[in-house]
């Protein structure tokens, strides 16, 4: 039975506000911040995970001509440089490769426009053709996304030969029936705030009102569609502990690895089951 071909994206900048790659302050010790990128790869390569799936490219939508984005990205840089961290180690390999010769820039400039530009739509499409264009030429059977802070439009559609093929990973519960659920760019937070009895009312103004006290956190792998985090759940895990003194960055390093490296392995594995994955539109078997 041939492989599943994987393609992979994300935003470097995301990968960097995690410090990925580092050693990172954990509760007065140091631990290594290991990307999902770097648990997915190490995976192929030492669990039955990779008799199902080979990665095909890392596409990254950075872009180096916008100011925020280099900023942002100012420890690291766009790529792997001499003296500067980077979000995978120096001697990560897969299928037989160094895993820098699979990384693929396709910038979403359309983000430097304002958002009531009449240039920004059609600057957006053309930067989801250019993805497109992309994953038709790696043949890619599965897309997941990871921490990409852009919102893709066209390629879930119906219509798109990736309907239903794009999951992304997530490092909170996102199903709606549950008082865990973390959807959105601010989960972690989202789920700090939870822990101290708090909701965020105004994120522009980080106005809280009282909640009950919730002190567990998890990972979701979903679908795609047009919402933010609202897709189909394939698998998700409520593992995380929160602490009352955690930092931002140890509940990121806890919730990774206690729940979203599990999820993102199990998900992978459940989703290979589907039959017909190409044209599945049906439910998933929940566990």
């Amino acid at each position: 039975m041939s492989k599943l071909k994987l393609a992979y994206i994300l935003s470097l900048r995301n990968a960097a506000a995690d410090k990925a790659g580092q050693h990172i302050e954990y509760k007065g010790e140091k631990q290594y911040m290991m990307s999902p990128l770097e648990h997915l790869v190490t995976s192929l390569n030492e669990t039955p995970l990779g008799d199902a799936y080979s990665l095909e490219t890392v596409i990254y939508d950075d872009d180096e001509g916008s100011i925020k984005d280099q900023e942002k990205l100012k420890d690291y840089g766009f790529c792997r440089q001499p003296g500067k961290p980077w979000i995978l180690p120096q001697e990560l390999f897969v299928k037989g490769g160094h895993i820098d010769d699979l990384f693929c820039s396709i910038p979403s400039t359309y983000r430097r426009l304002p958002s009531d530009s009449p240039d920004r739509l059609p600057s957006k499409s053309t930067f989801e053709k250019s993805l497109l264009e992309k994953l038709v030429a790696v043949e890619a059977d599965v897309v997941v996304l990871d921490g990409l802070l852009v919102i893709l439009d066209e390629l879930i559609r119906p219509q798109s030969p990736f309907y239903r093929k794009i999951v992304n990973i997530h490092p909170g519960i996102t199903r709606p029936d549950t008082p865990y659920q973390r959807r959105g760019a601010t989960a972690t937070l989202d789920a700090l705030y939870g822990a101290q009895g708090k909701k965020v009312i105004n994120w522009q103004t980080m106005e809280t009102e009282s909640a009950p006290a919730i002190n567990k956190t998890g990972a979701s792998l979903h679908f795609v569609d047009s919402g933010i985090d609202s897709g189909e759940v394939i698998y998700d895990l409520l593992e995380t502990h929160i602490e009352p003194d955690d930092s931002i960055i140890e509940l990121r390093w806890r919730n990774f690895n206690k729940s979203l490296f599990p999820t993102l392995h199990e998900g992978l594995e459940a989703l290979k089951t589907i039959s017909q994955l190409p044209n599945h539109t049906g439910s998933i078997e929940w566990r």
